[in-house]
């Protein structure tokens, strides 16, 4: 009703690909303008200089926050092999700390997925991982047919291959693939091997690496050793699948506004 209203001359959206498209296609009727901010995939390269535990916290919740259901949060956590091991098990500890919980409880960090279709989404990347016997560093347990609260516990699939469908899907929820990296061109080109591109972020102590990798990312925002992309003050939007235009920032306000030109010739015959 309001993408084919009349009397709507502009449209901001903000939820799944899938959906912006219908989106899209209900307001090309009447050409309003539009503003998208879509899904996303976003990688996050961790580099080798770095010390597991103490970038364990950031990663976690800039992969966890909201339970995952965050368009911006961390999707793919690729990890330089050299510290793979120490960073998976540092994670895996950091996660058993975080409680999934009822949010009455003061102490719950984490609640339940949304609604129930989005947990049957969630449930088919778990059934995939097991299909497909992925190894699961904690978590992979997850009730078919919750009866009390549709509460999905926290999951990391252990280096699960490219093409499966943890990787190459978003699932918005609480289950994260780790990924091993050797080669700066490699995880480059992997991090960039998607249709989405709205945030990413690259970790490391060598910041001229960070910045060299940041660089070479194909989304919307990049954020070196952090993982918070939305402010008032920057525009934020998505590549790619991720989106149309931004929110935020003087672009952002732009998008809200029709260019008019005006001209005015002073000498005319008629005058």
């Amino acid at each position: 009703m309001i993408t084919a209203h009349p009397n709507i001359d502009k449209v901001s959206f903000t939820g799944s690909s899938e959906t912006g498209k219908k989106v899209m296609q209900s307001a090309s009727t009447g050409l309003k303008r539009l503003t998208l901010e879509l899904g996303g995939n976003d990688p996050l390269i961790i580099l080798p200089d770095v010390d597991p535990k103490k970038v364990v916290p950031d990663v976690f919740w800039a992969a966890f926050i909201n339970n995952g259901q965050t368009c911006s949060a961390a999707k793919r956590l690729y990890v330089h092999e050299k510290i793979y091991d120490e960073f998976r098990d540092a994670l895996v500890d950091f996660s058993k700390t975080v409680k999934v919980g009822n949010g009455t409880e003061s102490d719950s960090q984490l609640g339940p997925v949304q609604n129930i279709t989005q947990y049957k989404k969630v449930l088919s990347f778990f059934e995939d991982a097991r299909a497909n016997n992925y190894k699961f560093a904690v978590g992979g347990d997850i009730n078919p047919n919750p009866t009390n609260g549709l509460f999905v516990p926290i999951s990391l699939v252990d280096n699960p291959p490219e093409n499966s469908k943890i990787v190459r899907e978003e699932p918005f929820g609480p289950i994260v693939p780790l990924l091993k990296w050797s080669d700066e061109k490699d995880v480059i080109k992997r991090a960039n091997d998607t249709n989405l591109g709205l945030s990413a972020s690259v970790w490391g102590k060598d910041l001229d690496a960070v910045e060299r990798i940041a660089k070479q990312i194909q989304a919307g925002t990049v954020c070196m050793n952090e993982l918070g992309p939305a402010t008032p003050f920057s525009s934020f939007g998505g590549h790619k699948e991720s989106g149309i235009g931004v929110e935020n920032g003087l672009s952002g306000l732009l998008g809200y506004t029709n260019i008019q030109t005006f001209t005015l010739r002073k000498q005319v015959a008629f005058l």
